[in-house]
């Protein structure tokens, strides 16, 4: 069938949630009781202590309505709640998490909506996948009360913005649930209330269904950006919609035995001509002289940072003292410089049309990447280019931990798609990366390729995709 897994919000979806200063306030002593047993005594009054509370909370919401950064509880707390005191450090680790989790559960009131298991026990029995992805500063609450509700065991996976770092619109925690999930997030549906959070994201990832529940909490905040597939009221009512979804699934078509199309990213959909220029001008700023490439050294440092064993900021600033640079504040210029450098992208000709193109020919498309940027940044890319939505599958080596040609990489894409390696093509233009893709049993396309690279067909531009013979009609391309 089209819709093979439907993901939902947690607070105003699966359950509701409502509060007052009055309520809140109520909550105030047990939050003064766990800090005073961890030794945390700011000789407050629970008014005073609410408002800092109250205070701290909406700096960090609108900080991280702006970045879509969840940040871990303890910065949380001694970022923004906790700023104006001197409270150890150590210790306000120790207890973040558990004051986040009595926070999340008891300064709101929570109620599960009440048709909850019948609609999820029918959506089991359909055969489709079920999860979560929630916005939740803790990474206990909503595990605790899936339990309370007793629903834990139709979510999986479970997706918190507390664990992945990332916040709904981003559609990259929208890519990361459909990966665990092994569902292309083209045959994904996603229920949530908020349209500016639940509906904007998942169309962003490029799901293919986004319904909007009523949830009558108003938290005083404009709410748009997208129009919803669907409103309703009651959760049954989602139980039509994918019994439409089930009688449409038989009229799908293939457009042919290849299904899915899968890119290499930098030097294929995209590439930085003037890379290096402005950090080479910093250098000589500097007195410094950039002529020596550090080769080897930056070779190590980039496999580490394509693995995900180190950060890209920590990449970034060990490229930096790669020419002797120490001084913090130069530093921290010099990482920017690298930044900018790297966020300079340009889309090779016809990328956004080629790969509407396809889209609208029934290809499941994906990129598979060996890369040192977070899935969110390329996102970020790619949706200025006009195409942020075409992904069905996003693999990242960071995201993996393994680097192309590692034919792990290829069958991550293969599986989420739910194809063989015969259903798909690869395009790439590193020979090493053409050779694993060919190992795995894809068919190849080289563009903008190595002279050593070997293929199944080279094409001169991206658009002559349209016109390969696996995919569309033959033309004069080379087949050497």
């Amino acid at each position: 069938m089209t819709v093979q897994a439907v993901f939902f919000d947690m607070g105003g979806t699966i359950e509701t949630f409502s509060y007052s200063r009055e309520s809140r306030l109520k909550a105030v002593p047990g939050l003064q009781k766990r800090m005073t047993a961890a030794g945390i005594n700011l000789y407050l009054t629970d008014e005073q202590l609410l408002v800092v509370v109250s205070e701290g909370f909406q700096r960090y919401h609108q900080w991280r309505k702006q970045s879509l950064q969840e940040l871990p509880a303890w910065q949380i707390w001694r970022e923004y709640i906790f700023i104006d005191y001197p409270i150890n450090g150590q210790t306000l680790r120790r207890i973040s998490e558990d004051l986040m989790l009595y926070y999340e559960s008891s300064f709101y009131q929570r109620n599960m909506r009440p048709e909850m298991p019948v609609v999820l026990e029918a959506i089991q029995k359909m055969g489709l996948r079920i999860g979560l992805i929630s916005n939740v500063c803790s990474r206990g609450q909503v595990p605790i009360n899936l339990r309370q509700y007793k629903l834990e065991h139709y979510f999986d996976p479970v997706v918190l913005s507390s664990e992945y770092g990332r916040r709904k619109p981003d559609p990259a925690i929208f890519h990361y649930a459909a990966r665990l999930a092994n569902v292309p997030t083209s045959r994904c549906l996603y229920v949530g209330d908020l349209i500016s959070r639940d509906i904007v994201g998942a169309r962003k990832a490029g799901y293919r269904l986004a319904v909007q529940i009523r949830h009558h909490f108003d938290n005083g905040e404009p709410d748009n950006g997208a129009v919803p597939d669907a409103v309703i009221e009651d959760m049954t009512e989602l139980l039509d919609i994918l019994r439409v979804e089930q009688n449409q699934a038989q009229a799908d078509l293939h457009p042919s035995p290849v299904q899915a199309i899968l890119f290499d990213a930098g030097d294929i959909i995209y590439h930085r001509p003037h890379r290096g220029r402005q950090f080479n001008a910093f250098l000589r700023e500097l007195g410094l002289n950039p002529d020596n490439p550090h080769t080897a050294e930056k070779s190590i440092l980039s496999d580490k940072a394509y693995a995900g064993q180190i950060s890209q900021d920590s990449y970034r600033e060990a490229i930096v003292r790669l020419y002797g640079i120490t001084q913090p504040e130069q530093i921290e210029r010099g990482k920017q410089v690298l930044c900018k450098e790297d966020d300079n992208v340009h889309f090779f000709t016809g990328v956004r049309e080629t790969l509407t193109a396809l889209k609208e020919k029934g290809y499941l498309l994906g990129i598979v990447t060996d890369t040192a940027s977070p899935v969110y940044v390329k996102l970020r890319w790619f949706e200025k280019g006009g195409f942020g939505a075409v992904w069905d599958t996003i693999i990242s080596s960071k995201e993996l931990g393994i680097r192309k040609p590692d034919p792990r990489l290829y069958m991550a894409a293969l599986q989420q798609l739910g194809l063989t390696a015969e259903q798909a093509i690869f395009v790439g233009h590193k020979a090493t990366e053409l050779d694993g893709a060919r190992a795995v049993g894809l068919k190849t396309v080289a563009f903008n390729y190595e002279k050593s690279a070997r293929a199944d067909y080279y094409i001169e531009k991206f658009a002559d995709l349209l016109i390969i013979p696996i995919i569309g009609s033959p033309a004069t391309i080379s087949t050497r």
